[in-house]
């Protein structure tokens, strides 16, 4: 039996409610070979019509990392992960490992001392920020801005902004540089950050609330009120749609509505803990903090991204796992001392030990996003193919300061376009905005330069 085929847009309404559709068949995904990608005739940068379209996401870490456990002995395919890395074994042959790149603009030059928030805010825009605690904060607009601008009228949202720690967006917060720089990577203009979201029940409900209006805001307290969630608005429409699908659609379907039930449960359960169980949703409160548990935050704010990359609710999303020069401690790890203190080690070996545990991590939790975008299918292949996750930080060695040789990572394989599996060692001084440079292009947002970029970073293809 024929099925009718499907708009890529297509939604599933109900009262101020809107659930978009992951890629299903019926919109024409089922004939995308990723390793296809390359050798296909008249493929343009956003992919071969008919394929799936191509996301990027930028994760920030703080503080960077303890580079001798970080950086692989051998370059090209026949290398083994070091220890910090180790957590990503499973998804080695969708991974690049990129040593001496470097963001200039983050070095003093003249400014002195703050690494921390020069290193924020660099690390996407490749620009260096005036130095100010109050009015006249200036840096440059990011990359990830630039991908939106040339991609987002293709989705509900031009861009996804998350992170975990919140913080002021004025006076200073490291040595003269203003909050704006150290708690902020996504610059919309070089005037303007784009603010994090670090609640995952505002970005749900951002994800699948029908904008602001008078029903919108009417679902979300009846929701609340009634304990229903967002799929009891869409039952009518979800009913009427698995008529038209075919039987592995239905199945696709199905697991999805399942998905998004599941994460929903589990924001819910997050803020009652975070409450003292009490049911804040009961209550139209939002905690001040929006969960102890970083773990648990992390991958929860992972699963929204997975969630609006699976959706094509954006292809933009930038992901602060911490703020620059972030204190944090993780005592879950059996790490006390705080984050940034700790990350000026001295070479004290209690201090060294705590920061590469900290690093592997933050790792583990980039493995468990990898593993989300892996599992979900798309056309031939997987989310994870027709993404790029850049994983880095604006500081090198963080006992250091340096802000060449970065720790930087990058996942999936763009449609095919991204020969992964390897160790690639550059000229020091490479500058990192080249790498941005060529996702931008692989995203169908090619841009002439970015900060201090000399052209398209080579062997990533």
């Amino acid at each position: 039996m024929r099925h009718p085929r499907l708009d890529r847009r297509t939604v599933l309404r109900g009262l101020g409610t809107a659930l978009a559709l992951p890629w299903l068949q019926a919109m024409g995904g089922g004939s995308f070979s990723p390793r296809a990608a390359r050798a296909e005739e008249g493929a343009d940068s956003r992919g071969p019509a008919g394929s799936p379209p191509r996301r990027a996401a930028w994760l920030f870490v703080p503080n960077g990392v303890h580079m001798p456990e970080w950086t692989p002995q051998k370059t090209g395919a026949d290398y083994e992960l070091p220890w910090i890395l180790e957590p990503l074994a499973p998804h080695r042959e969708n991974l690049l490992v990129l040593s001496g790149l470097a963001q200039d603009q983050a070095r003093a030059h003249g400014d002195g001392p703050g690494d921390h928030a020069r290193s924020a805010a660099v690390f996407l825009t490749g620009a260096h920020p005036v130095k100010t605690s109050g009015a006249g904060i200036r840096v440059g607009a990011s990359v990830d801005q630039v991908a939106a601008r040339a991609v987002g009228n293709q989705t509900r949202f031009p861009s996804l902004e998350l992170g975990i720690e919140g913080g002021r967006q004025n006076g200073g917060c490291d040595s003269g540089y203003s909050c704006a720089y150290s708690n902020n990577i996504s610059w919309r203009s070089p005037t303007t950050p784009m603010l994090k979201e670090r609640h995952p029940r505002l970005v749900f409900e951002r994800l699948f609330l029908d904008g602001q209006s008078a029903e919108s805001k009417e679902a979300r307290e009846r929701r609340r009120r009634r304990r229903e969630s967002v799929l009891d608005f869409v039952r009518e429409d979800a009913a009427r749609l698995q008529k038209r699908l075919g039987g592995e659609d239905r199945r696709k379907l199905d697991e999805y509505m399942t998905g998004v039930r599941e994460l929903e449960r589990r924001i819910e359960l997050s803020e009652k803990k975070r409450a003292g169980g009490r049911d804040p949703a009961a209550e139209f409160d939002l905690p001040r903090s929006p969960m102890r548990d970083f773990q648990t935050h992390v991958r929860i704010m992972s699963d929204l991204m997975v969630l609006a990359f699976q959706t094509d609710s954006t292809r933009v999303a930038t992901f602060m796992v911490g703020n620059g020069g972030s204190n944090r401690s993780y005592p879950e790890i059996g790490v006390r001392g705080a984050h940034h203190q700790i990350s000026h080690h001295g070479k004290d070996p209690k201090k060294v030990d705590g920061i590469r545990r900290i690093n592997r991590y933050h790792v583990e939790q980039l493995a468990y996003l990898l593993s989300r975008l892996k599992a979900v299918p798309e056309g031939d292949g997987t989310l994870l193919d027709n993404t790029m996750i850049c994983y880095g930080s604006g500081i090198g060695d963080g006992n250091r300061h340096n802000h060449d040789n970065l720790p930087v990572l990058l996942a999936g394989n763009a449609g095919g376009t991204v020969r992964s599996g390897r160790h690639v060692r550059y000229e020091r001084w490479t500058p990192l905005n080249d790498l941005y440079l060529s996702m931008l292009e692989r995203l169908g947002a090619a841009a002439p330069r970015l900060g201090d970029s000399k052209g398209l970073l080579k062997d990533l293809g």
